[in-house]
């Protein structure tokens, strides 16, 4: 992906993938991991994602800043939160979510892959 907009640039050293139109780069730190998930305009977890991991909603925490674009998720419980770049992020497990706009939206985590939630003291899923 070459390009002059460093958010969207390769990243130097880190792993990349490609999973259903979402770009992730990957960097070791520690007993974690840094990434940076480019979402395309479009992307919607329900519709892109979901087939693939089988699970009515993303288990995922997600815990970092937005930098560039903006998402909305939605929990199961219908509880609804956008974040528009620049902005902390924090996603309980438990939601869909999508690009509102028409501009990708980067992400930088800090991600334990299966145990990011524990690790950042979030329940496993979300609820009131």
């Amino acid at each position: 992906m070459a390009t002059n907009d460093p958010l969207l640039a390769p990243v130097r050293g880190a792993e990349h993938r490609d999973l259903n139109g979402v770009q992730i780069d990957i960097t070791p730190a520690g007993t974690g991991r840094v990434r940076r998930v480019v979402y395309q305009p479009g992307f919607r977890w329900s519709t892109h994602m979901k087939p693939q991991v089988n699970t009515d909603l993303c288990m995922h925490a997600h815990v970092g800043f937005i930098v560039s674009g903006e998402i909305q998720i939605e929990y199961g419980d219908g509880c609804r939160l956008r974040f528009v770049a620049p902005q902390a992020v924090a996603i309980e497990p438990g939601h869909d979510g999508w690009v509102v706009g028409d501009a990708p939206a980067v992400m930088i985590e800090v991600d334990f892959e299966g145990n990011t939630a524990t690790q950042f003291g979030m329940p496993a899923i979300h609820g009131h």
